[in-house]
């Protein structure tokens, strides 16, 4: 059973970059061919997809926040990280990670979200 876990601060200030983890158990980030997803839900709104990494380390990223969007990876402890930069009150939102994989079947396995508000 795979399980993924989020984590990082649940308050950044405007203009600071908000750093997030996503610790992956039961599961290898390098496994061919899945991919590990961040994905966000404002207040009120639809889930936004941010960007992927891949298991061979390639990183995607959706267009409206490529600028802002740095994904990464530490296979030594089977982690991926977000790191969201020039915050605004906008970024406030719940933030997940997720695993897809090549087969098109959608998201298997989910963290459990973190809140994440941008505010001073």
């Amino acid at each position: 059973q795979v399980q993924l876990q989020e984590s990082g601060p649940g308050l950044v200030k405007p203009s600071q970059t908000l750093s997030l983890t996503c610790t992956v158990f039961g599961g290898s980030i390098t496994t061919d061919y899945y991919y590990w997803n961040w994905i966000r839900q404002p207040p009120g709104k639809g889930l936004e997809w941010m960007g992927a990494i891949a298991f061979s380390g390639s990183t995607y990223y959706s267009p409206s926040l490529k600028s802002r969007t740095s994904i990464s990876r530490d296979t030594s402890k089977n982690q991926f990280t977000l790191q969201l930069s020039s915050v605004t009150p906008e970024d406030t939102a719940v933030y997940y990670c997720a695993r897809d994989s090549v087969v098109p079947q959608g998201y298997d396995y989910w963290g459990q979200g973190t809140q994440v508000t941008v505010s001073s």
